[in-house]
């Protein structure tokens, strides 16, 4: 069941959310080469202690750390670690904030120096996918005109969406209903209705969109090995269109 959520419920939601927004600001002009992301685990830490937030991933479902740090192959779920990052890399940190019972949630794709032209196509139509399914988040759509327009746009560019991943709703639970693949066709899906919060988060691949899990029963890693970035946002679904909680 979908729970809409009051505009004194969003604000609270956009609260926990302007943590998240915050810990991405910090770290934008922080990532090059040499940094780890264990540091960017403690930066985003203390980003949340400071304004009396809790890393809500810690712990859940026995995840050990408040951020995941997926670098290049890894689509999602890559555990922080003391491996510097190297000129060239890309990497996709997300993390989630609790605040008064509320949770925000935003994943953020950066480059590490220097990156290829691949990769930084696939940064920007990743961002784009976000850009065009937010867009279409709209009271009386449906969530197949979202996704349609991610799928649509990233398959232009002969890049693959990820389907074993998905987008949730979110307010006091990290995965309320929906929960929705980023693939689907215009006019199809539950309508899109004025009070509900949900991710939007498109993991798109340079080659397939097939995926592995790591021996640790986390790391989700692209099957053939090449490229994978996301951008995620958490948003708010009002008379006058989406808002964006996380907004950076």
């Amino acid at each position: 069941m979908v729970i809409l959520k009051s505009k004194h419920e969003i604000e609270a939601i956009r609260k926990a959310c302007q943590v998240v927004a915050e810990c991405h600001r910090t770290i934008a002009p922080l990532i090059k080469p040499g940094i780890t992301t264990n540091e960017i685990e403690r930066i985003f830490e203390d980003i949340m202690l400071k304004h009396g937030a809790k890393p809500y991933q810690k712990g859940y479902r026995g995840y050990q750390y408040a951020t995941c740090a997926s670098a290049n192959d890894v689509i999602a779920h890559g555990f922080p670690s003391n491996k510097p990052l190297e000129e060239g890399d890309i990497v996709t940190i997300d993390t989630v904030a609790e605040l008064d019972g509320w949770l925000g949630d935003s994943a953020w794709s950066y480059a590490v120096g220097q990156i290829s032209p691949m990769a930084e196509k696939l940064m920007r139509v990743t961002k784009e996918c976000l850009d065009l399914g937010i867009e279409q988040a709209q009271p009386g759509n449906r969530l197949g005109d979202v996704t349609s327009a991610i799928q649509r746009h990233a398959e232009s560019h002969g890049f693959g969406v990820v389907r074993d991943l998905l987008a949730h709703g979110i307010g006091r639970d990290l995965h309320e209903e929906p929960t929705y693949m980023h693939v689907g066709k215009p006019g199809k899906g539950p309508r899109i209705k004025e009070g509900m919060v949900f991710t939007i988060e498109p993991m798109i691949t340079e080659g397939t969109y097939l995926m592995t899990i790591d021996p640790d029963g986390w790391t989700a890693r692209t099957m053939d090995n090449k490229l994978a970035a996301q951008y995620e946002h958490t948003i708010a679904i009002t008379a006058e269109g989406p808002q964006i909680l996380t907004a950076q």
